[in-house]
């Protein structure tokens, strides 16, 4: 193989390896507020918590349900305050998993 060959294949497997670290990296756990849903916060009312998840294995399966739907009944809640969500990544999301978490009552 040529040197100048060489070197573009090495600065292009440093570029995508630069560019999909900043799409989750090797490993990237993030929770964050649910952004569609605009509730005030009271933590008086956050007596229970409901979630539910979903898993992706390998960018192509993805099985669960984490549905807001779901949060609630696993959490036995009727009135909602508030929604996270919370996302995990491995090895650029060859595993992923999504997770929607309730607060109310």
């Amino acid at each position: 193989m040529k040197t100048g060959t060489l070197k573009s294949v090495l600065l292009l497997g440093a570029a995508v390896l630069v560019l999909m670290s900043g799409c989750g990296g090797v490993y990237m756990n993030v929770k964050t507020p649910m952004p569609t849903l605009d509730m005030q916060v009271n933590a008086d009312g956050q007596a229970k918590v409901g979630k539910a998840s979903a898993e992706m294995f390998v960018w192509l399966v993805v099985v669960g349900d984490c549905s807001l739907s779901t949060a609630m009944t696993n959490g036995g809640i009727t009135r909602i305050h508030h929604v996270d969500t919370e996302v995990q990544s491995v090895l650029f999301g060859v595993y992923g998993k999504f997770t929607t978490v309730v607060y109310g009552e």
